[in-house]
This record gives C-alpha cells, structure tokens and sequence, in this order.
C-alpha cells in the first residue's frame, strides 16, 4: 500500500500543482500570448497602412510632377510668347526709327538742294548782272536795281 499511497500522494500533488497552474501561471501566460498575438495583428494591420499610405503618396507625387511638368511647359510657352512679342516690339521700334531716320535726311537734302538753288540763283543774277553789264558796256548798280534783281531772281 505504500506504493499505492505514493501514488495517490503523486496524483494529489500533481492534480493541485495542475489546478494552481491552470488558476495563478496559465491566465498571466494567456494574457500575455493574446497580447503578443494582438501587437503582431495591429503591427501588419500598420504595415498595410503604411503600403496604402506609400502607394497613395506615389501617386499624389506623380500627380504633382504632372502638374509641375505642366506648369512648366505653360511657362516655356508664356516666355516664348513673351519673347516673340518683345522681338516684335524691337522691330516696330527700329522699323519707326528707320523712318524718322529716312525723314531727317530726306529733310536734309531737301534743305541741302533749297541752299543749293538759292546759291545758283544768287550765282545766275550776279552772271546776269556780269553779262549785262558787259552788254551795256556800262557798270550796273546792284543796290539800285535791287527791286529787278530779286524780281530775276525768283523768275530762275
């Protein structure tokens, strides 16, 4: 009976020894696995966020260099306009002073060819008065005859 005894003393100690563990040791183990279990859970759950959240920042980076490459051509384009109309301006500026230019010296000539007239003519009534003197072999009085000189004169 002593081996019975044993026995029976094994199985007491073993079946409190299992009843302490499965009330004080297996709920903190439990707990403490269900926690682990949780925290791994949330960690993939927060992974797959942060996938979503890198896939939708991609594409609003892609959007945003769509926009920027847009706004970029928008401004090329807006400087070449811009360029145009400046060299357009350059020329209407260099056409206008071309033939502000052309006026003056046109002006010139003509003020140029008046002098040259006015010199012919006085240079035509001294040879007039030269040659009439000649013929009248008589010396022809310029202050005197001022009145028929610049009458001659305007009639050349």
């Amino acid at each position: 009976m002593n081996l019975n005894a044993t026995l029976f003393a094994q199985f007491a100690v073993f079946f409190i020894l299992a009843l302490f563990t499965m009330k004080f040791v297996w709920p903190p183990l439990m707990k403490a696995l269900d926690e682990r279990a949780e925290r791994i859970a949330n960690g993939l759950a927060a992974a797959d966020r942060g996938k979503a959240d890198l896939a939708a920042a991609e594409k609003r980076v892609q959007a945003e260099m769509a926009g920027a490459r847009d706004e970029v051509q928008k401004r090329i384009a807006d400087a070449e306009k811009r360029a145009a109309q400046i060299i357009e301006a350059a020329k209407a500026t260099a056409a206008e002073e071309a033939a502000r230019i052309v006026a003056s010296a046109n002006a010139d000539a003509e003020q140029q060819v008046n002098r040259a007239r006015e010199e012919l003519r006085g240079q035509v009534a001294a040879l007039a008065v030269q040659g009439a003197e000649q013929i009248l072999k008589r010396e022809v009085n310029a202050a005197a005859h001022a009145d028929l000189l610049s009458k001659l004169s305007t009639e050349l």
